[in-house]
């Protein structure tokens, strides 16, 4: 089976699929270009390999409407105009493939086309978009929670006190292709939380102190990079909290070591943690 739905920055969709919208050709779902990065140095034959960068991805989808009436023809032109306008932006394609699901965003690269029908029955057409970030990835997010700090501290006490312990160390695994982008979400009380990747040794630590009714978001991608801080209806802008030592990481291609932790905290002080699993193809 080889279904694509395309719902645009309205939230308007479309199914293309075997009737009455066929899809007779749909390419670029798998192969995509990649700019290979070198280096060269005097008197060196060839040169050394360094990176391959994935460029945007461009999708093409050749379909025909399967409607003789001209009116019901007409109905779905302007439909399909509607809802594939490159002037809404980034919209997102999901595609389902031989029992597979994934789905990735693309902006229209022109308005779709209608060829002249000629001595055609059907009205055919032509689909592209250009998807800047080439990764397929999984519908379904994972998602992961967290404690930052078990509250050992009590009334009477004696001495030594144990005011409290670090929080948790797990293995998070990334079943994509490629490394993927994490959003945090931690919520307080809490005081300088940090969430440490250990198997790339990267940290994001972040220098404040939430309260109850605060809830810190941190989205590592590299377009949406940023840091915020809700209150209520108040969205603060955090990334001047950021220590200077801070990366913006990411998970690896399978397992990952993560310890959560925080100068002080209490038991309700979890984050969770959230990402899409990546792939180069589908």
């Amino acid at each position: 089976m080889r279904r694509l739905t395309y719902e645009n920055a309205r939230g308007e969709r479309i199914v293309f699929y075997l009737s009455p919208i066929l899809i007779e050709s749909l390419t670029g779902i798998g192969e995509v270009d990649a700019d290979l990065q070198g280096q060269k140095s005097p008197y060196q034959d060839g040169e050394t390999h360094l990176d391959a960068i994935l460029q945007p991805r461009f999708i093409d989808l050749e379909g025909s409407i399967l409607k003789t009436d001209l009116k019901e023809m007409k109905t779905y032109r302007k439909h399909i105009l509607r809802v594939c306008n490159p002037k809404l932006g980034l919209g997102k394609i999901t595609l389902e493939l031989d029992g597979d699901i994934k789905e990735i965003y693309g902006v229209l690269d022109g308005a779709p086309t209608f060829p002249e029908r000629g001595r055609d029955v059907w009205q055919k057409f032509l689909i592209t978009w250009k998807c800047p970030d080439p990764y397929w990835r999984d519908p379904q997010e994972v998602s992961r929670a967290l404690r930052a700090y078990e509250g050992k501290f009590t009334f009477p006490f004696t001495f030594p006190v144990q005011f409290g312990i670090e929080g948790d160390v797990t293995t998070l695994q990334n079943d994509g292709d490629t490394s993927t982008p994490v959003t945090i979400s931690i919520q307080g009380p809490i005081s300088r939380p940090m969430i440490e990747n250990r198997t790339t040794g990267k940290h994001i630590t972040v220098n404040t102190t939430l309260s109850p009714e605060e809830v810190l978001y941190i989205d590592t991608s590299r377009q949406h990079k940023h840091v915020e801080i809700y209150r209520g209806n108040h969205i603060i802008r955090a990334m001047g909290y950021l220590d200077h030592n801070s990366d913006f990481w990411e998970l690896e291609v399978g397992d990952n070591e993560i310890r959560y932790r925080a100068d002080e905290g209490l038991a309700e002080a979890v984050a969770a943690i959230s990402w899409h699993n990546q792939y180069v193809g589908m």
